[in-house]
């Protein structure tokens, strides 16, 4: 082997070393280093992302004043006849402002996007959970998730799954159980890296379609005990 050879391996070897090291200092800070698309998935990622989506949204319940902006936000993500009317959305932020979870921009003020449900001990959801805010028991140990809601501008970056992530941590701190929700076919694979599991298509026909209904356990039941 050659001197220049000699001294290309060394080289290499110098930056891979570095590498390491860096890698190793990395994992001490908590640092998350996977293979996945932490803007698609909810497998605990935490890095830089998380910290700044914490940079730039404030995650809180919603308030009245914010209801006019929550239905607005509503008409943009979904159809017509998908989306929740602002008698029904107002209604909601009566009955149960603390089964939302908002993301307000904090440049601006104004609400990106937000999360929303209901209560209750029933383990389907079906259509009238998404017209009758009375449903709502505020002991209940399921939510009905009623709506995911990310304005076009404030997408690509995690925001979506960042709403989940903290619902289901607050949810998991109140005791419920279970996170139940209905999704078209060609959102079925994004819920699942967001952690939900697929169910087929549930008892819903909401604004005339089909849904598949999923859901993510919250908290685990406890085991059955083993007969002596």
């Amino acid at each position: 082997m050659n001197p220049a050879d000699i001294i290309v391996l060394l080289a290499v070897a110098a930056m891979i070393g570095a590498a390491v090291i860096v890698l190793r200092r990395n994992k001490k800070k908590g640092k998350s280093f996977c293979g996945c698309d932490c803007s698609q998935c909810s497998q605990g990622c935490s890095g830089a992302e998380d910290n700044m989506l914490l940079k730039k949204y404030k995650f809180r319940n919603i308030r009245p004043d914010e209801t006019n902006q929550a239905a607005e936000i509503e008409s943009i993500c979904f159809p017509p006849n998908e989306a929740c009317s602002f008698g029904h959305m107002a209604d909601r932020i009566r009955k149960a402002p603390d089964l939302f979870l908002v993301a307000e921009d904090r440049r601006t003020g104004k609400l990106a996007g937000f999360l929303n449900g209901l209560a209750t001990d029933r383990t389907t959801l079906t259509d009238d959970f998404f017209t009758d805010a009375q449903l709502h028991d505020p002991n209940g140990k399921n939510v009905m998730l009623l709506g995911l809601d990310v304005l076009p501008k404030h997408r690509g970056q995690g925001l979506a799954r960042e709403l989940i992530r903290q619902y289901l941590e607050r949810e998991r701190k109140k005791g419920r159980m279970r996170l139940i929700l209905t999704c078209a076919e060609g959102k079925v694979k994004m819920y699942e890296k967001f952690g939900f599991c697929d169910h087929g298509f549930g008892a819903s026909n909401w604004g005339g379609e089909k849904w598949h209904e999923m859901s993510m356990m919250v908290k685990q039941p406890p085991s059955p005990r083993s007969k002596s």
